[in-house]
């Protein structure tokens, strides 16, 4: 690993240990009543306010492709992703959720490899990616392999995948044009907007007196400043100077981190299950760091 790239492999690694938390972040405020949908607004409004500290870039993109492109980051990076992902819940588990959404990286992977002419497969790279994907099994069910099979449930799951690898390929092509913090800027605003149409069919019920309670406020600060604006804006980063392929494997360090957070947080058991899929999802990117 290149000295130069070492501190973008350490800020990929950092935000998905922010990620995996995220997971009891967004859990406690759905049991204290909010909707996904709920969720994703005040998180995305906080952090597309915060990101005018980041600097003022001019509105609008070069063209009205690159414009439509930007819609685009705003709908696989924020309200499709999201609402797909926290809809999944409703039809199977989270476990289940989990295991399906992290085939990102190797959509990611097979997606680089026909859109991005730097991004190149090889049979260490699947190789890779699979035990990790097959790591992060032992993982999220934790010795407790009990899979709930439901059709809307899967494909919603699946969507969330494809979003993201579809969200990073795009990012990748505009990051050598654009300012990192214009295009988050971007994935805010257009994640907001398109969010909006959902509220019509589902008014939002803004009960003031259950914001205002430290633990619902301070898990919204979590989500919207932390895990969505700081860590959107550094992710791009390491996104433009790792590449599509490398960057998205950290995403299968995710269960990893919201298992150690589970433990430590809701007391919840690792079992050996547990530990295994941890070793083979570090093996299985190591291994596929290699490949690439």
């Amino acid at each position: 690993m290149p000295l130069k790239n070492s501190r973008f492999h350490l800020i990929a690694f950092i935000i998905v240990v922010i990620w995996g938390i995220t997971f009891i972040s967004t859990k406690k405020l759905l049991f204290a009543g909010l909707s996904p949908e709920d969720i994703f607004l005040y998180r995305f409004i906080l952090a597309y306010i915060g990101i005018w500290f980041f600097g003022r870039n001019k509105l609008f993109a070069d063209s009205l492709k690159d414009e439509l492109i930007f819609i685009m980051l705003g709908i696989t990076g924020g309200s499709a992703y999201f609402l797909s992902e926290n809809y999944a819940l409703h039809f199977i588990q989270a476990s289940d959720v989990s295991l399906i959404v992290c085939a990102a990286p190797l959509m990611t992977a097979f997606l680089s490899h026909l859109f991005l002419k730097n991004e190149r497969l090889s049979r260490r790279l699947i190789i890779g990616s699979l035990m990790a994907l097959i790591g992060v099994a032992f993982v999220v069910y934790n010795g407790k392999f009990i899979l709930k099979l439901n059709p809307i449930g899967n494909v919603l799951s699946l969507l969330a995948a494809l979003s993201w690898a579809f969200y990073t390929i795009m990012m990748k092509r505009l990051s050598a044009r654009y300012p990192v913090s214009m295009i988050t800027r971007k994935v805010f605003f257009y994640g907001l907007l398109t969010v909006l149409p959902v509220f019509l069919f589902r008014p939002l019920n803004t009960d003031w007196q259950l914001l205002s309670q430290p633990v619902i406020f301070l898990n919204l600060i979590f989500l919207g400043i932390v895990a969505s604006l700081f860590c959107y804006f550094f992710w791009n980063i390491a996104l433009k100077n790792l590449g599509a392929i490398q960057t998205t494997n950290y995403v299968y360090n995710v269960p990893i981190i919201t298992l150690i957070a589970s433990a430590l947080l809701l007391n919840e058991i690792i079992t050996v299950f547990a530990v295994i899929g941890m070793l083979m999802i570090l093996s299985g990117v190591i291994w596929a760091e290699r490949g690439k």
